[in-house]
């Protein structure tokens, strides 16, 4: 299974440990990582993932996205261990700007990559700083290593928990917008098993449908 994080996730991943699930036959992997941040830094999605959900199931195994070092060696290793079986679930969030991941629009569609660094954009660094996990823009890392769009969508199920406020824009326009790069999420709705799960909040601009 592939797991999302952020303040957006939090809910899903407290449901998701009380599960009545084989968790020693599972193996996790995450979606993404900042460029050069360490895994003490608070908002580190390994230390997100470690303390939320690792810590708290008896997993097969967990493969973490790292951004320090050897960058691009540890893409190459943390996509053969992802390459070599089909994923079975992806929990994949929505960001405030429509991005999956850290495809931040407009999202390469075609790239065949398992991850790769991408730069993030403003909006994308601005919901960083909203969700406090850095302080003020100039404390976000520039970049990030990010699975890729194709790779998110070989997944054989996808489930999207997308609450509060704040990603009501961002389901507004990835349920009534055509798919498309520039709306990132678009993309959710050609998978032949996306199921999308909405608060009151994430959903209210779609009442005036």
């Amino acid at each position: 299974m592939i797991l999302s994080t952020g303040a957006s996730q939090f809910e899903t991943l407290d449901a998701l440990v009380k599960m009545d699930v084989a968790w020693e036959q599972v193996e996790m992997f995450h979606l993404d990582e900042y460029v050069g941040l360490p895994i003490s830094h608070g908002a580190s999605f390994r230390k997100y993932l470690k303390e939320r959900f690792v810590s708290k199931v008896s997993l097969k195994a967990a493969h973490f996205v790292d951004g320090e070092g050897d960058i691009q060696a540890n893409i190459e290793s943390v996509s053969k261990e992802l390459l070599k079986a089909p994923v079975d679930v992806g929990v994949i969030g929505i960001g405030e700007n429509g991005h999956i991941a850290f495809n931040d629009p407009p999202a390469d569609f075609n790239t065949k990559e398992a991850y790769k660094i991408v730069t993030l954009d403003e909006r994308c660094k601005r919901q960083q700083v909203g969700e406090g996990w850095f302080a003020d823009l100039d404390q976000v890392p520039k970049q990030a290593v990010t699975m890729c769009v194709k790779q998110i969508m070989a997944c054989r199920h996808i489930v999207s928990a997308v609450p509060h406020g704040v990603k009501a824009e961002a389901v507004y326009n990835t349920v009534t917008q055509p798919v498309s790069p520039v709306i990132p999420a678009t993309i959710l709705k050609t998978h032949p098993d996306w199921r999308l799960f909405l608060d009151d909040a994430s959903a209210q601009k779609l009442f005036h449908i």
